[in-house]
């Protein structure tokens, strides 16, 4: 290697240095303060799981039934007795009604205000459902006890005359609406504004340029949104969902001031017991005693795996579908 040569790797390399390097002092503090936040994160993750964990080999060491696949809860018997299959039935089967309902209902209105409503009434309608999103869950659950339960009862009856035949909707018990079905449709209600929100706005990202040229090609609205907008936005779609599905899964008050519990696993939706994980740790954890409290945090320990399990799930979804949805570009 001749000197010229050196000569002109020694700014080269000085460039590298410089460019690898951090940048100003508010830089070198961000970037610290990032990473201790992201790690603070993950140490209270760990040490809730921790806690979680301990106090559930506590719990389940002491439990005389299979804690999986027992429907019955009575830790404070001798022996003690509990198990979570009501609460696994109950919590899967309320978001799954509510997702079915919520979904393609908040994907249809972030439409209509993406891309359809005029201007001075887009503007109002979103500020409308982020007001939505924000009203606190005992306030859904109070209208859901004094204006859904009477006013679906109605519904109930319709479903168990002309859809009695699919089984679910076999109404064969008498009862106010406070069952499982009703606890999906409220559910739905309150994720509705999560899932339109963060819906609308992906939506309204999309490349105006893909539509444009859409359009120039002869395109209707509708193809327009087919072709261009619903595939940029399957990510954000599915993230959304994913949102209003683990607030589905952790709701608590609401559901607790709705639904009539029973620890029995029944499936017809139109009759009124069941149970979620939350709503039963909410009504039994001041009544409990130690080994009972216990027993509540062994449940909720299943809530935070389903919960993790779902947002992993979610995030490969996204993954796997993200250099196909445009998303990137």
């Amino acid at each position: 290697m001749d000197i010229s040569t050196r000569t002109e790797e020694a700014p080269r390399s000085a460039v590298s240095r410089k460019r690898r390097s951090p940048g100003s002092a508010g830089d070198r503090i961000f970037l610290g303060l990032s990473r201790g936040s992201g790690i603070t994160l993950l140490v209270i993750m760990a040490a809730i799981a921790a806690f979680l964990t301990y106090r559930t080999v506590l719990a389940i060491s002491e439990d005389e039934a299979n804690f999986l696949t027992t429907s019955e809860w009575n830790p404070a018997g001798d022996p003690p007795v509990f198990g979570i299959a009501v609460l696994v039935y109950g919590t899967v089967v309320s978001s799954i009604i509510a997702m079915v309902i919520a979904v393609p209902v908040a994907i249809g209105i972030a439409l209509f205000i993406s891309h359809y409503a005029p201007r001075k009434l887009a503007g109002p309608l979103g500020y409308l459902v982020d007001l939505l999103a924000a009203v606190p869950s005992i306030i859904y659950g109070l209208w859901g006890a004094v204006f859904l339960v009477p006013y679906l009862g109605g519904l109930n009856s319709w479903l168990d005359q002309f859809l009695g035949w699919t089984y679910i909707f076999d109404k064969t018990s008498e009862g106010i609406a406070r069952n499982m079905f009703t606890v999906g449709i409220l559910l739905a209600i309150m994720i509705l504004p999560i899932i339109t929100n963060v819906t609308r706005e992906v939506f309204l990202q999309a490349p105006r340029a893909n539509e444009e040229a859409a359009l120039a090609l002869g395109a209707t609205r509708w193809e327009v949104i087919r072709m261009a907008v619903l595939p940029f936005g399957r990510s954000g779609i599915i993230s959304a969902s994913m949102l209003g599905l683990g607030r589905a899964l952790g709701e608590t008050m609401a559901v607790a001031v709705v639904l009539s519990p029973s620890f029995l696993i029944s499936g017809h939706l139109l009759d009124p017991g069941g149970g979620t994980f939350a709503q039963n740790i909410a009504a039994k954890f001041n009544e409990a005693n130690e080994f009972g409290r216990d027993a509540l945090i062994a449940s909720g320990l299943v809530l935070f795996v389903i919960t993790l399990l779902v947002n992993g799930a979610a995030r490969m979804i996204i993954a796997r579908r993200k250099e196909y949805s445009g998303a990137n570009a």
